[in-house]
């Protein structure tokens, strides 16, 4: 009995939390207090790509009302699996033709790209990998030395990004050994972590995870996603806080979606939110072109306009730049 107990108590809050996360359509209509009538447009989508969110994002989702703006980024519609146009696919960004062996991604120069892990703490319904083939890809086991001799042999490569997924998602004893072993290469300067787990769960950013980031020895960024300033409540503030009072670089990147955040006055409310937590706005990107993800989209002029409002509410250190991620492209494309 006491040897069970100590087990538990090793478990870290986060991950209890996000074992805990809702996955079931009809748990997360009563949690938020939505119309039952509303589970059969939502099956088929969830079908396709499953509901997914930690209860600590539920919380800021107002209860009984099916338009909320966070609300819409986990709710699947009938849209769907209805809306299919021609110039959508399962790899609109070109990840599949960009990785020259498994698990590693390199589409740009002098970075490359690691799929860490095939885990989410939510499941975002504009998600560009949400039909990206991980079991095939994830950095783990026999791929893993094959990755290591690819960026020992290109020493162009200066930075190295953990994605997925969403690479804290692991222990951070994982974490740890695996930016070790890529600090160990001696042209890599830069370790770069894109995740949304600070934004949706911001429990995973507790002292055990800061501890271990403070001491690899590179350059340390990490890149986070928020989409509308109601996902930014006090305990994520205090999360962002901490790893910027840690030294730690702080960046942010927004997706424009429709009747989400397609409003400049949404827009400069987030970017002043996160500067104030020391994250500074990085990217504004038009919405990839995955399947399943057409109803949030806004064409390139609708994009401009709102871009050219949210420029005169905002200081240009605050204002994101306006990109577009293109297959075929070196480099993400500046719309102006």
């Amino acid at each position: 009995m006491i040897t069970r107990i100590a087990a538990q108590e090793k478990i870290p809050l986060w991950r209890k939390l996000l074992d805990e996360a809702i996955t079931d359509p009809k748990q997360l209509l009563r949690a938020l207090d939505l119309d039952p009538e509303l589970l059969p447009q939502i099956v088929g989508g969830h079908h396709q790509f499953k509901i997914k969110a930690p209860v600590s994002y539920l919380q800021r989702i107002i209860k009984g009302d099916p338009n909320d703006p966070l609300l819409l980024q986990i709710l699947p519609q009938a849209e769907e699996t209805t809306l299919k146009p021609a110039n959508y696919s399962n790899d609109p960004v070109g990840d599949l033709t960009a990785s020259p062996v498994p698990g590693l991604i390199h589409k740009y120069e002098n970075r490359a790209l690691l799929i860490t892990s095939p885990a989410c703490a939510i499941h975002c319904r504009y998600c560009f990998r949400r039909e990206f083939p991980y079991r095939d890809a994830v950095t783990t086991g026999n791929h893993w030395q094959q990755t290591i001799e690819y960026l020992i042999a290109h020493t162009e490569i200066n930075e190295i990004i953990l994605s997925g997924g969403d690479p804290l998602t692991l222990p951070d004893e994982q974490l740890a050994d695996l930016a070790n072993q890529l600090a160990s290469i001696p042209h890599l300067k830069t370790l770069r972590i894109h995740t949304r787990l600070p934004i949706v769960l911001p429990e995973r950013i507790d002292a055990r995870f800061l501890h271990w980031l403070q001491k690899v020895p590179l350059q340390t960024v990490v890149v986070i996603h928020a989409n509308h300033p109601n996902e930014l409540n006090s305990q994520v503030g205090d999360a962002l806080a901490a790893m910027s009072n840690a030294d730690i670089t702080l960046y942010n990147q927004t997706v424009l979606l429709r009747n989400i955040n397609d409003n400049a006055k949404i827009l400069a409310k987030l970017s002043h939110k996160l500067f104030e937590f020391g994250v500074q706005p990085y990217y504004l990107h038009v919405l990839d072109k995955v399947n399943g993800a057409a109803h949030f989209d806004l064409n390139i002029q609708q994009s401009r306009k709102i871009y050219q409002q949210l420029s005169t509410q905002l200081s240009g250190y605050l204002l994101p730049r306006l990109v577009q991620d293109l297959a075929d492209r070196p480099a993400k494309t500046i719309i102006v």
